[in-house]
C-alpha cells in the first residue's frame, strides 16, 4: 500500500516533522518508518524534513524518499522544529530526531524513554542516571508536571495547540518549553514509553551535555519566578528572623560557643538578601500581568513608612543609650543589637517605598494612540 503524501498547499491529518543537519546516514530510513505508519494505517499524512543548513545532502536524500524539504535558515534546535511545524500541514504533528534512535511507529503525545527502555550505547550515563532525570524532577517539581521525561525527542500534538503555546526558544531547551507552555495553559498532557535505541550516526551528536543542560535548568528558572526568586528569599528572610530573634536579647551558648553580634549581623544581611529576592518575585508577577489589583502605591507607602519609623525608633534608643555615656566608647556587644536591627529596618522601609514608586510607575494607565 502507497502513503498518501499530502499535495501542495493541501491540508492532511498528520504530519512527521524531523529537524536536520547533517542526517544522511539515517535520513533515508527513518523518512521510510514514518511513510511504512502512514500506509499501514491509511493516514492522510507527509513527512517534512526541517533543514537546518546540512552539507552532506540531507535535503536530496529527504527528496528522493519522499519527505517534503523545509529549508530553515535560523541555527539551532528548537528554531529548526519550529521551521518545520509551521511548514507542516497537517491538524497533528509528531516530532522526532531523524537518527533512527526513535520508532515513528507509536501513536504518541510524549515519549517517556525511561518507561520504555533505553537500549545499551543509547544514552550516555551522565545524561540517563544524573543529566535527564534531575531536569525532569526539577520540572515537575516546579510546574507540577506528571510527564517523567522532559527531553524525549518523539512527540506528538496539535499544530492549533502548538500554535497557541507561542514557542519562542532555539536550542535544545525547546523540549521543555513545550511541555511547561502546555503545563501552563493547562492543556492535557500525555505520556506512553517508548524505546531509545542507539542512533545510526558516525559523527559526534549536536547535544552537549553541560551547555543544553543548563539551557534547560536555565529556562525552568527563568519561567518559574516563585522558584528562582520567592521561596529562596522566603526561606533567607525567615531563617534570618527566628536566629536573629533568638540572638536578639543576649549572646547564646551552643556546645560551649558563643553565638553573638556578629551573627546577627549575618542574620540582617540573610533578611536583607531575601528580602530583594522576594521584591524581584513580586516585579516578574507584575509584569506578567498578575497581582494588579492587589498593589497600591499608598499601601507600599505605608509599610515603608512603619519599617522607617521603627528603624528610626531603634536607633533613637541607641543614641539615648550613647548619649547617657557621655558619647563616650560604647560596648559593640550591646550597642549593635538594636544598631542591626535599626539598619536592617531602615533599609528595608526605603527599598518599600522605592519599589512601590517602581511599581506605581510600571502599572500607570497609557492612552493608546489614535488611529490616523
Amino acid at each position: 500500500m502507497e502513503a498518501r503524501i499530502a499535495p501542495a498547499k493541501a491540508r492532511c491529518e498528520v504530519s512527521f516533522v524531523m529537524p536536520c543537519l547533517n542526517e544522511a546516514e539515517t535520513l533515508a530510513p527513518a523518512i521510510e518508518t514514518a511513510l511504512r505508519f502512514l500506509a499501514t494505517h491509511s493516514i492522510d499524512g507527509e513527512v517534512v524534513v526541517a533543514d537546518n543548513g546540512s552539507t552532506d545532502g540531507s535535503a536530496k536524500i529527504a527528496r528522493a524518499a519522499g519527505a517534503r524539504v523545509v529549508p530553515v535558515v535560523e541555527r539551532g534546535y528548537g528554531s529548526s522544529l519550529m521551521g518545520g511545524i509551521m511548514a507542516a500541514r497537517g491538524e497533528s504533528v509528531i516530532i522526532g530526531d531523524p537518527d533512527g534512535s526513535y520508532d515513528f511507529g507509536y501513536d504518541l503525545v510524549i515519549g517517556n524513554r525511561f518507561q520504555g527502555g533505553v537500549l545499551p550505547g543509547a544514552m550516555p550515563a551522565l545524561n540517563r542516571f544524573v543529566g535527564n532525570p534531575l531536569l525532569s524532577s526539577l520540572g515537575r517539581l516546579f510546574y507540577q508536571s506528571n510527564v517523567g521525561d522532559f527531553h524525549c525527542g518523539l512527540r506528538g500534538f496539535k499544530k492549533a495547540a502548538i500554535e497557541r503555546m507561542d514557542l519562542r526558544t532555539t536550542g535544545m531547551e525547546f523540549a521543555s518549553e513545550m511541555i511547561v507552555k502546555a503545563t501552563l495553559l493547562g492543556m492535557r498532557v500525555g505520556e506512553v514509553p517508548t524505546t531509545l535505541a542507539p542512533d545510526g550516526r558516525s559523527r559526534s551528536p549536536h547535544l552537549r551535555p553541560w551547555r543544553d543542560g543548563w539551557r534547560h535548568l536555565r529556562f525552568l528558572l527563568l519561567y518559574s519566578p516563585r522558584w528562582l526568586f520567592f521561596y529562596p528569599g522566603l526561606f533567607l528572610m525567615l531563617a534570618g528572623t527566628i536566629v536573629g530573634a533568638w540572638l536578639t536579647p543576649g549572646i547564646r551558648m551552643v556546645n560551649g560557643v558563643g553565638i553573638d553580634i556578629h551573627t546577627l549581623l549575618y542574620c540582617a544581611v540573610s533578611i536583607e538578601i531575601g528580602f530583594q529576592a522576594v521584591l524581584f518575585a513580586l516585579f516578574t508577577k507584575v509584569f506578567g500581568g498578575r497581582l494588579m489589583r492587589w498593589l497600591r502605591l499608598e499601601t507600599g507607602l505605608v509599610i515603608g513608612a512603619l519599617c522607617l519609623a521603627g528603624g528610626l525608633a531603634l536607633s533613637i534608643a541607641a543614641v539615648s543609650d550613647w548619649r547617657r555615656l557621655h558619647f563616650g566608647s560604647l560596648n559593640p556587644t550591646a550597642t549593635f543589637r538594636l544598631v542591626i536591627p535599626a539598619s536592617l529596618l531602615l533599609s528595608i522601609g526605603f527599598e518599600i517605598i522605592l519599589a512601590s514608586f517602581f511599581l506605581a510607575v510600571l502599572t500607570l494607565p497609557r492612552r493608546q494612540s489614535e488611529e490616523r
